[in-house]
């Protein structure tokens, strides 16, 4: 398959996956709203989340991916049978390490919870002791899920080797599901009630995604078995690569946990949620696309690359470039201009307030502006990944995270939560343009002739629909009601009406002619 139907059939699943997450934060925001009960569980949830973010989504993968297809790719040159066999040794080798080590990590957590939430927090000088006492009950009810993620992550790493990436982008669904079923059925008479229900079902998801890659696994002939835990040379090879590439890929998330932590700390009640539900609704283009393109060319630069076919591995990164700005630009675009409709139409009923989509628009906006960072950042760190070097993308995020951090300090005091998202969108870009200049000094890719004419039609195209869906905004807010279903019938018309512009202005500026856009669709032979 393509690097643009696989990274189709990831992104299709995880887009199923994003708006059941937001039936899911729209059902929050009804019953929870976003005040104490809110802010406790969304720290809660945070640590696990960041977690998620880094194993399921980044580092762990990131790692994996490559050594296992190396090990398979070496073992099928001598003998093609034994390409499996023998990858899935060295997996059945890290399980056995890592299983130990999560269940000895994740009890620790659980009882150092205290700490980790008064650390996050400083003891929400704001909410005091009942929003402090919820957030670490919470805590200890989600923190199962970190190991079950990690768990999954591996199984998933596996199962992306072997090109069934459609189960593993499929696994989230299953957690918006626990979570929307807890709320519609099991959710409690008051909100903190409800934010408890929601906490138990974010570690029933995590039991329930383990199952499901388990037996995806053994489907594919590819189950592990667990022995004495023993750190065998290729063992020990992947976790020194492991620590830097975890911070490395989770940047964003780490600058979301410091700016979590500091609206917790110096902003009013309130402030984490709309943040959180903010960052939602800016997370859908990175998950989309970012974490679609960049789990696609993973496996792909990494055969490359150990072929030494440099030229083919800089097609193949310029051509995931090109299709994240395709994607990426009208979704910024769109998230800024479009943002307090968006925030309206999705979230405001029950206990979300007008003040709450206020205040989580305007963060919104600020965050959006970075939406094309995010995701270059998953296209271009595979870059360095699939080459062995995790130590490079590890020291230039913490560059964009003291960035992040300075910036939050700066101009959270002037600009309150907006400043929050200012400083995440600048530390983001900061990333990406350091990972580019990195990139090209090594001679690992030099942007094509191709990428550098589409990009500019692709920018002018984006800005051609803002424009129209800046003149619909009211027409929208006007009409927006109190029906769930007329919100949603009006939103997905000015989600539709802004694709058509863009496509429109697509064909326009010559961006791509029709022919190549219908032949992204069609298989063809991976770069």
């Amino acid at each position: 398959m393509s690097l643009v139907r696989n990274s189709i059939t990831i992104g299709g699943l995880t887009l199923v996956s994003r708006v059941l997450g937001l039936v899911r934060d729209m059902l929050m925001a009804r019953f929870v709203g976003a005040g104490l009960a809110s802010d406790a569980f969304l720290i809660a949830w945070r640590l696990p989340n960041l977690f998620r973010a880094l194993f399921a989504e980044g580092a762990f993968a990131a790692v994996f991916v490559p050594l296992f297809n190396k090990k398979m790719t070496e073992a099928e040159s001598e003998k093609a049978e034994q390409g499996l066999l023998v990858a899935r040794r060295f997996a059945s080798q890290v399980l056995s390490v890592l299983f130990p080590f999560l269940v000895v990590f994740t009890v620790l957590m659980m009882l150092a919870a205290g700490p980790i939430v008064w650390a996050m927090t400083g003891g929400f000088p704001d909410g005091g002791q009942q929003k402090f006492a919820l957030a670490r009950h919470l805590t200890i009810v989600t923190f199962p899920y970190l190991a079950l993620i990690s768990l999954v992550s591996l199984l998933g790493g596996i199962l992306n080797s072997l090109n069934r990436y459609w189960v593993n982008a499929a696994a989230p669904i299953l957690l918006n599901i626990c979570m929307i079923v807890a709320l519609v059925f099991f959710r409690g008479d008051s909100e903190v009630e409800t934010a408890v229900t929601q906490a138990i079902a974010v570690t029933v998801s995590g039991a329930m995604q383990l199952l499901w890659l388990m037996w995806a696994c053994h489907r594919a002939g590819a189950s592990l078995k667990l022995s004495f835990p023993r750190l065998t040379p290729d063992v020990k090879v992947m976790l020194a690569l492991i620590a830097p590439a975890a911070i490395g890929q989770g940047a964003i998330q780490f600058n979301l946990l410091i700016s979590t932590s500091l609206a917790a700390r110096f902003l009013p009640e309130g402030s984490v949620s709309w943040l959180y539900y903010a960052d939602r609704l800016n997370q859908l283009p990175l998950g989309l696309i970012g974490i679609a393109i960049g789990t696609a060319i993973l496996p792909t630069l990494s055969r490359q690359i150990a072929g030494k076919d440099g030229d083919a591995a800089s097609h193949t990164q310029n051509r995931a470039v090109e299709l994240a700005l395709f994607f990426a630009l009208p979704a910024m675009v769109a998230l800024i201009v479009a943002a307090t409709p968006i925030v309206r139409g999705v979230f405001e009923h029950g206990a979300f307030t007008p003040s709450d989509s206020a205040g989580t628009a305007a963060v919104l906006m600020a965050f959006s502006a970075g939406v094309p960072a995010y995701v270059l950042i998953k296209v271009l760190t595979p870059g360095f990944y699939a080459r062995g070097d995790t130590k490079t993308p590890l020291r230039l995020a913490l560059y964009s995270m003291l960035v992040n951090l300075i910036g939050n300090l700066i101009l959270i005091w002037p600009l309150a939560h907006v400043g929050v998202g200012v400083a995440t969108a600048i530390a983001a870009w900061v990333n990406v343009i350091l990972l580019w200049i990195t990139l090209r000094r090594r001679g690992h890719i030099r942007f094509d002739a191709r990428l550098l004419q589409k990009a500019w039609r692709i920018l002018l195209a984006a800005a051609l629909m803002g424009v129209a869906l800046w003149f619909g905004n009211t027409l929208v807010e006007e009409n927006l009601g109190d029906g769930l279903w007329r919100r949603v019938a009006i939103l997905s018309a000015l989600v539709g009406s802004g694709g058509v512009i863009y496509g429109v202005a697509i064909l326009a500026s010559g961006a791509y002619r029709l022919g190549e856009l219908k032949s992204l669709l069609r298989p063809k032979k991976a770069a």
